[in-house]
């Protein structure tokens, strides 16, 4: 008997704990060395040889080789020859050697598959739970980005509340200012209004008063000049 290992063959890097088998092989003698010798009476063969003037010697000699180149020719033939009944005890043997490995080779594809089925769930789980924290880091970054985005909005909408409402104060603070002013403007106007006429009645006044006072030297000037003029006369 000899054993003969059954590996399944590995790829590159496979795991090195891999199952091997083994089953054994008999070597079959297709003919038995006993039925491989040509039998034929060589003492009849010498004797005959002996007749046609050969010595008893040369004639053994002779009948010695003739067996010998015989048995060699015998075994060379016998080496490409089977019966039937040790070709049908051969073909039993590797029948059921080839029925041994197709069985080691079922539970070799089904330990493969089972162990390929184990690794796919395996990758099929992860990939899950390697899409569900994607999908979980998505929304936690849209939730982030959309709240970031709301805080943004609400501060940019105050600063123009606020800038709206500082601009409505200015706005309303300067139509106040321009009131005061033209209220102002108006009252200054009066008051020099009232000043210019005030004045204008005390030009006239002095005017008149300076008239008078002309009228009068000039009414004394002529009452001293008759009075002179009289007087001379």
């Amino acid at each position: 008997f000899r054993h003969i290992p059954l590996c399944p063959s590995l790829p590159a890097g496979g795991a090195v704990g891999a199952r091997c088998m083994t089953f054994d092989v008999r070597r079959v003698e297709l003919m038995p060395l006993e039925q491989r010798k040509l039998t034929f009476d060589s003492h009849a063969v010498a004797m005959e040889l002996e007749k046609h003037g050969f010595e008893k010697s040369q004639a053994e000699l002779i009948v010695a080789a003739l067996v010998t180149l015989t048995t060699a020719n015998m075994d060379m033939v016998y080496k490409d020859m089977v019966t039937k009944s040790h070709q049908e005890i051969a073909l039993q043997q590797i029948m059921a050697h080839l029925d041994s490995i197709r069985k080691d080779m079922v539970i070799l594809e089904k330990s493969d598959f089972a162990n390929l089925r184990s690794e796919n769930t395996k990758m099929k789980r992860e990939l899950e739970q390697l899409q569900h924290r994607l999908t979980e880091e998505s929304q936690k970054v849209r939730a982030e980005a959309k709240l970031d985005f709301n805080l943004e909005s609400s501060r940019m909408s105050d600063m123009f509340t606020d800038q709206e409402k500082k601009l409505m104060e200015a706005s309303t603070e300067f139509h106040t200012k321009k009131s005061d002013l033209d209220h102002d403007y108006m009252e200054i106007n009066k008051k020099i209004d009232l000043e210019v006429a005030s004045l204008k009645t005390l030009l006239e006044s002095l005017k008149l008063e300076t008239v008078r006072y002309l009228a009068a030297t000039l009414f004394c000037c002529l009452a001293v000049v008759l009075g002179v003029y009289r007087l001379w006369k």
